[in-house]
């Protein structure tokens, strides 16, 4: 009986690939701690199975006093024979549990091994089953994918990759980026039931999703002539993607585009109906917030480069555009730049600038240096002033001052002879 289990043992490791040895040393691991238990040996038990006949043997271990450390543990045991008759039905059920376990964990190390390099990339997989926190989506035979759509408010550790509003059918094939891989011999200790879940964690709320699509549809981002420079999103509702072009001669928002919309439309529509907008990207920052901004028109961009600031000014009548329903388009615009976004229209504006105090210019007397001699005031009838220099201490000059000694009516009288 013992010969048929070890034969059996051995072709299924040779079927499941599994190495002998390590069977056999889990084997007794696992039989070592039923038998402490199943026994109530207090210091444990040993098991050991012959390699050639399968027969096991239990032992009862004793201590010996004088194996003690200097922290108090036992290093040497004495060892008992107190193997019991039955061992057979025992040691079948522990290497059905021992078997199974480590043909599930093999099989996750070859899957984390394959896909842990491969976070960011787009798979395409069938839909298996849905729950109310999680859908199970088939990438190939063998392999399974999660797709977690936790309710965060009851448990807050979990994550939610599906956009609002998304359900999936059976059967139903879907696209998806790989965001995690769980890695079956991490010391981490594991979410809820994590070792039950399929070891592969995909997203369709990432933004690499978008990035990963505009690839499949736009071979002039698939070679690297046009660079999506960045992604902001909101799943489900609006995202705005910022593309460069590496060639003058290209226009980068035409290529993702396409032909009457055909491009972007695909995009759309694997994102279910999320609307896309494709802005130019700008070294500028001005000009870079103005095109994030799209599809409103912007009369101008203030940058405050130290605090990270952008002011924006566009016409009242495309407030409303530029802000967006509830703030979607200004937000998507500042998460797109990376600048903070204040944004006023027009009128505003112009009351503010008006409000804002004036330095105050200073007067021509002002401009004029103390050595410099101020010009006679007297003026003609005929409008014409007099090129005289102003005596000091008075406006006027000898001539034409009315206190001075040749002034007077008489002087006044006769200034026009002598201008």
């Amino acid at each position: 009986m013992a010969s048929e289990m070890m034969e059996a043992l051995m072709a299924l490791c040779q079927e499941k690939h599994i190495d002998q040895l390590y069977l056999i040393d889990r084997l007794e691991q696992s039989l070592a701690k039923s038998y402490a238990e199943i026994l109530h040996l207090d210091w444990g038990a040993k098991v050991t199975i012959d390699r050639a006949t399968g027969k096991i043997y239990v032992y009862k271990l004793i201590p010996i006093d004088d194996s003690m450390d200097e922290e108090g543990n036992y290093t040497e045991f004495q060892e008992i024979d107190v193997t019991p008759r039955d061992t057979s039905r025992i040691a079948a059920q522990h290497a059905k549990a021992e078997i199974n376990a480590i043909v599930r964990n093999s099989a996750r190390e070859q899957i984390f091994e394959e896909f842990s390099g491969r976070i960011g990339d787009i798979i395409t997989g069938t839909v298996l089953q849905s729950t109310p926190d999680f859908t199970i989506v088939k990438i190939r035979e063998g392999v399974e994918a999660e797709l977690p759509h936790f309710d965060q408010r009851r448990y807050e550790n979990e994550r939610n990759e599906r956009p609002h509003g998304e359900r999936y059918l059976h059967n139903q094939r879907i696209k998806a980026v790989i965001i995690d891989v769980r890695d079956p011999n991490s010391t981490l200790p594991p979410v809820r039931g994590e070792h039950s879940r399929p070891p592969i964690v995909i997203s369709r709320t990432h933004p690499a999703l978008i990035r990963r699509l505009f690839e499949l549809e736009v071979p002039e981002i698939y070679e690297g002539t046009v660079e999506v420079k960045s992604i902001a999103r909101e799943p489900g509702q609006r995202s705005k993607v910022a593309v460069h072009s590496l060639d003058d001669r290209l226009d980068p928002v035409g290529a993702c585009v396409g032909p009457k919309g055909s491009r972007v439309r695909t995009v759309v529509s694997e994102l279910r109906g999320e609307r896309v907008d494709v802005i130019l990207w700008d070294d500028d920052p001005a000009a870079y917030v103005a095109n994030a901004l799209s599809p409103a028109k912007v009369t101008r961009v203030l940058i405050d480069e130290e605090k990270n600031y952008a002011g924006v000014i566009v016409p009242d009548d495309q407030l409303s555009l530029a802000i967006g329903k509830e703030g979607q388009n200004a937000r998507l615009a500042a998460r797109l730049t990376g600048w903070h976004i204040d944004i006023k229209n027009e009128t505003l504006a112009a009351d503010i600038l008006r409000n804002v105090p004036v330095a105050p210019q200073p007067v021509a007397e002002d401009l004029l240096s103390d050595d410099e001699p101020e010009r006679c005031a007297y003026v003609s009838a005929e409008g014409i002033r007099c090129r005289n220099q102003a005596r000091p201490g008075s406006r006027y000059c000898g001539v034409h001052d009315p206190e001075g000694p040749e002034g007077g009516s008489d002087a006044f009288e006769d200034a026009e002879d002598l201008i």
